[in-house]
């Protein structure tokens, strides 16, 4: 179908892809301004966040993960993951903010102050947006760094993990050495599970939380969970799971695998909609008052802005571009709209 017979919805000044806490912002700075926007999303509403452990505590105090001078509270001095996504619920609710779920943006066509975003929802109904501008607002967590090894497409190989108990009296290899590797390993022996931690380098990472490290420290050092350092996954079965290790190849027991190995932004898709990466910081490119893209109108928020760079930008930072950008589309486009 050729873009001049397509039917496009209603023309909105901004057309956000992303409903995390950053888009959400930019949403909302959007409309302080008094101009129409709608937030597309390929999962629910914070999808990210959702998609957190079951029972994370953030490492932040409640007002960092404020967003549009909403104030935030939590029972404890830090908040959990459940106040968070009622938090963001009812910053979508107080400003009225056009989130269209399980949408996911497939292509984004057209020039500068006339675009044509094509949405493809989750019965691959096909639908087409007009925008003046496009904020591209998503992150980076749904796309695991994968082992590429065999045996990683089983059902028992996760990369997300939500709470121990389904793992209990379970033989389950945790792979990696950074914070999330840490709290994984330490829930499940604490559930009750036989724990293997696996990462390729010869100590843990000093990322993780102070609190944390001599926590697992002790659990190891005691033997209380099975330390494969200077180790890789070579082959993953259904009952087994092959490391080589300085020692030599060994196939260990194993009901369960949670690869928790990080998460990279969907760089495939940025390029596909005219992003350039610099291939020397691996950073897409963007004006740094603007966060405007090479790609005249397409504007970058949050963690994307750092490409690669995830460990940059969080929600306490990220949730700021917003204003950047509002301001730069408010002085472009005049007067508003409506």
């Amino acid at each position: 179908m050729s873009d001049s017979s397509r039917s496009a919805s209603a023309l909105v000044d901004v057309a956000i892809v992303g409903a995390g806490p950053t888009g959400l912002s930019c949403a909302i700075e959007i409309i302080k301004r008094g101009r129409s926007v709608i937030v597309f999303d390929k999962g629910c509403l914070v999808n990210s966040l959702y998609n957190y452990p079951t029972n994370l505590t953030f490492f932040t105090t409640p007002e960092l993960l404020e967003i549009g001078d909403l104030p935030m509270t939590a029972v404890r001095e830090k908040p959990t993951r459940g106040e968070a996504l009622k938090y963001y619920r009812r910053a979508a609710e107080h400003y009225g903010l056009p989130v269209m779920q399980y949408k996911k943006v497939t292509k984004i066509q057209g020039t500068d102050d006339s675009f044509l975003v094509d949405i493809l929802d989750r019965r691959n109904r096909q639908s087409v947006q007009a925008a003046r501008k496009v904020i591209v607002a998503t992150g980076y967590y749904d796309l695991p760094n994968m082992m590429n090894v065999p045996g990683e497409d089983l059902d028992k190989v996760l990369h997300y993990y939500r709470e121990p108990h389904p793992f209990y009296d379970s033989d389950v290899a945790v792979i990696g050495a950074k914070n999330s590797a840490a709290i994984t390993a330490l829930e499940l022996y604490r559930c009750g599970a036989r724990v293997t931690l696996i990462h390729r380098g010869s100590q843990l990472s000093d990322k993780i939380k102070y609190w944390i490290l001599p926590d697992i420290k002790n659990r190891l050092e005691g033997k209380e969970i099975h330390y494969c350092p200077e180790s890789e996954v070579i082959q993953i079965t259904e009952d087994q799971i092959c490391i080589r290790t300085p020692q030599g190849e060994k196939v260990l027991a194993n009901d369960f695998v949670l690869a928790m190995t990080g998460y990279h932004p969907d760089t495939e898709f940025l390029q596909q909609i005219g992003i350039v990466f610099d291939p020397e910081t691996q950073r897409p490119r963007s004006n740094p008052q603007t966060l405007e893209s090479d790609r005249p109108g397409i504007y970058l928020a949050g963690v994307i802005v750092a490409g690669m760079h995830t460990n940059e930008i969080f929600i306490e930072n990220g949730r700021f571009h917003g204003v950047q950008i509002a301001q730069d589309i408010d002085k472009k486009l005049g007067e508003t709209t409506f």
